[in-house]
Order: C-alpha cells, then structure tokens, then sequence
C-alpha cells in the first residue's frame, strides 16, 4: 500500500527533475543568444551570415591513386594557413571526393570564408606561389627591439615611446631580428622525417627533420652554415616561423638535420609544410559565389518563420487530435527545441539554410512517437484499462515501431552525410541529431509528464474520457 501511494511522488518529482532541466537549458540557451561575446553563440553557416564560397578543383593525373588522399590533406592545410591571413571567424576549408557512382574521379576543395565579400582578394590570396625562407637571427637587432619592449613597459602613460639611441646608436621601432640570406623555398628538393641514431649528440629515436636542397641551394646553404657557426636559422614559410635550429657546424653535401625536441606528430607537420610550402597539387577554381549580408539575414528570417509556422500547426493539431495528451506531447515538443537549439550551441553545428530546413524538418517528425503511444493507449482505455496502465503498455508496445521507424532515419541521414556535398551534409546532421532527440524527448519527457499525471479510470468518469479521448466529434 506504502508502494502505491509512493509511486505517484516518485513520478511527480521525476518529472519535475525533467523539467528544471529543460528549463536551465531554455535559460542557457537565451542567455547565449543574447549576450554579445558569448563563449557559445550560435555558428551561421555562409548561406546564413554571407560571404564567400570557392570551390577549386585539383589535377591529380600525375599522382599516384594511394598518394592523393595525403596530398589533398596538406593542401587543404596550407590553404587554411593562407586564408587566416583574412582574420576570418572560422573559416571552412573541406575535401571532397567524387568517384562513388563515376569511373572519372575528382577532387575538389571547397573553401567558406564568412564575411568576405571581396572574392578577387580571396582567389588571389589562395592561389599564390608560397613563400619559404631561410633568414639568420641576429641577436644585436633583437637585444636593441627588448631594450624598447622594456622601455615601453616601464613609460609612466603606457604608450610606446619613439625611436631611441643605445649605445650612442639610434634604434628602428619594430625592426625584424630576422635577416635574408637569399635562400628560399625554390632551391629545396625534400623534406622527410627521420629518427636519429643517437649519434652526434642526438637522443636514440628522436624525431628530426631531413632537408635536401638542390645543387645552387646546397653551395648557397654551405656558405651560409660555414659562415654562421653557433647562430640561429630561422625557417619561414608564408611570413610565420616554423622553426629555428641552431648551426652546430658548417654543413656541405646539401642536406640539413632540424632537431629541436619535436614530437612524432610536429616532425611530421614540419617536414611537410617544408616539401609541400608550395601547392602539393595544381588547382584550378571551378565556382565562386557571393553571398550578401543582406540575403542571408533574409534567409534566416524565412527559416525562423517556418520553423514557427510548421511548430505552431503540430501543436494545434496534438491538442486539438489528442487533447490532454497532445498537450503533454506539445510540451515535450517544446523541450525538444529547448534541447537542439542547446546542441547547436555547445556541439557546435554550423547552421546553413539546408540544417535549417532540417530542423524544421524534424519538427514534424519529432512527435511521430507520440502518435504512436497515444494509438497504443487509446487502444488500452477502450479495452477498460485505467490511463497510468495504458500510458505503460502504450510506451512499451510502440517501442519497437518507434525503434525500427527512427533507425531507419538515421541510416538515411548517415548516408547523405557521407556521400553528400557539404550542402547536403548540413541537412543531414541536424535531421540525423533531430531524430536522436526525438526518441529521447518521446520516451524521457513525454513518459515522464504523461506518468506523472493521476491515475484516472475513463470509464466512469465523461471528464477523464473527453481529455483522453481523441478526433474532433466531441
């Protein structure tokens, strides 16, 4: 009897835990849309925030098949160093491959820059022929540029001061301790990583980076070693040091060893961003399109209003269908947005008009479960059962109908998002994500709230029988 009377407050309290936990991620939710700065605000896809989309073709006939996935991958990485330079938020740069239902194959990169508008700079900036030098550290250029830092630190207004002498010398504000050599990137051959022997003062299989230099890099790099002994060699690649060894002793034959502590991993990245500084593969660009500012706020109004418009519909028609249970399952629906809109903030996705059409989407789907246990409980209270026994039985029958419907649905959102383009791809993980959801908002929040209600027989009551009745002939 204890059991019996327990039960109701168990239930009452689990819903209410489901509840405030819906509720935090409402609040967090508000709270990241409307404070500016905000650590997790929702990411806007091109199509939504305007800007840029490039779409480059690589020739890949003279490359071996087994060596082109590696090539595409760092050319993709020198392209996502290059198109930093725009100080762009986040920039997208992906592979993609199409030779699934063709004998030809092509590879493509596709490169977003959100907020650029200017695609005459964007082409020309990826495009270009990189830049790898070899420049000399020289520590009287850098003791003068810390004596400045120092001087700047200790100005009582905390500005930088101008130009002073030291050492009866005048010294150049910000002037690069970094100095030419005239060997670049056009006189090296290969870079490749090895593991030393031990030798040469070198830990047993440390991580080093081989350089090969052609036959003019070779004597110019001797020259520059011989002359240079104990100095630094610093490693440029696009302006940004790599790394910086120091000349240990003249090196003649045209190949060069970097050692500096490097890991597996950051020898392997160095000793490609050497052999690879220039563009691994010839690309051509196939497609550019604008996106304004002012269609993709436009876009994004559309999207909103549809997604208010199809969630205002569903719950008309749970409620005015189901009646008590349509409202539990409109509440449910309620907590459903409360927790996609939280994923797409902390996972985070980047929503673009097809994810949007997705999620609105999904909307409609998300109480495709519901019907099914408010079916299966309408079938229980016509059989006599009381609603906490036909809410259970509802909830257990439809399980496998709901687990067989939604796995099928994630197949087909796992399908498009492997094979698809990235437009394609944006659709398919909000859909995907939304189904996940809905079983969980169907089977937790809705279970929850609907078992939370008394216990009612319908049979003797005309009240209980119209509030978990259904159709519109009262």
């Amino acid at each position: 009897m204890e059991t019996k009377t327990l039960k109701p407050i168990v239930r009452f309290f689990h819903a209410a835990l489901v509840v405030s936990l819906v509720l935090f991620l409402a609040f967090t939710v508000y709270k990241n849309s409307t404070t500016e700065d905000s650590a997790n605000p929702f990411k806007l896809g091109l199509d939504l925030a305007g800007g840029s989309h490039l779409v480059y073709e690589a020739d890949t006939t003279s490359v071996a098949v087994e060596e082109i996935p590696e090539l595409m991958n760092v050319l993709k990485e020198v392209i996502e160093r290059r198109v930093n330079i725009f100080g762009v938020s986040e920039p997208i740069v992906q592979v993609e491959t199409s030779s699934f239902v063709t004998e030809e194959r092509s590879d493509r990169l596709v490169v977003e820059l959100p907020g650029v508008t200017d695609v005459s700079e964007a082409i020309q900036e990826i495009g270009r022929t990189p830049l790898l030098e070899f420049k000399l550290l020289d520590l009287d250029i850098l003791a003068q540029q810390q004596s400045l830092e120092a001087l700047d630190s200790l100005a009582t207004s905390g500005a930088a001061i101008g130009n002073v002498r030291i050492n009866g010398e005048e010294v150049e504000r910000d002037q690069d301790p970094f100095v030419d050599t005239g060997l670049t990137g056009r006189y090296l051959e290969t870079a490749s990583l090895e593991f030393a022997g031990g030798n040469s003062g070198q830990l047993a299989n440390e991580p080093i980076v081989s350089v090969q230099f052609s036959t003019e890099g070779a004597q110019l790099f001797a020259e520059i070693t011989r002359d240079n002994v104990g100095e630094q060699l610093g490693i440029f690649l696009d302006g940004e040091l790599l790394s910086a060894p120091v000349i240990n002793e003249p090196i003649i034959g045209g190949t060069a060893i970097i050692s500096g502590g490097f890991s597996p991993d950051e020898a392997r990245a160095l000793a490609e961003n050497l052999s690879f500084g220039a563009l691994p593969l010839p690309i051509s660009l196939q497609s550019t399109q604008t996106i304004g500012p002012t269609l993709g706020a436009e876009i994004l109004d559309k999207g909103i209003q549809a997604g208010i418009i199809g969630f205002s519909l569903v719950m008309l028609y749970m409620i005015l269908w189901y009646r008590l249970p349509g409202v539990v399952a409109s509440l449910s629906l309620m907590g459903y947005i409360v927790i996609m809109l939280a994923l797409f903030q902390y996972i985070p996705v980047t929503l673009t008009a097809a994810g949007l059409a997705g999620f609105v989407l999904s909307l409609g789907m998300a109480v495709d479960a519901n019907v099914l246990v408010f079916e299966r409980m309408k079938e229980e209270i016509r059989a006599g059962k009381n609603t906490d026994e036909a809410a259970r039985i509802g909830f257990n029958r439809a399980w496998t109908a709901i687990r067989d419907g939604n796995v099928t649905s994630i197949l087909s959102a796992i399908i498009l998002f492997w094979f698809g383009t990235s437009l394609v791809k944006g659709f398919a993980l909000v859909f995907g994500v939304g189904v996940i959801v809905s079983m969980f908002s169907a089977l937790v929040i809705t279970r929850s709230l609907l078992l939370a209600l008394p216990d009612q027989s319908v049979a003797n009551s005309k009240a209980v029988k119209f509030l978990y009745g259904s159709g519109l002939k009262f």
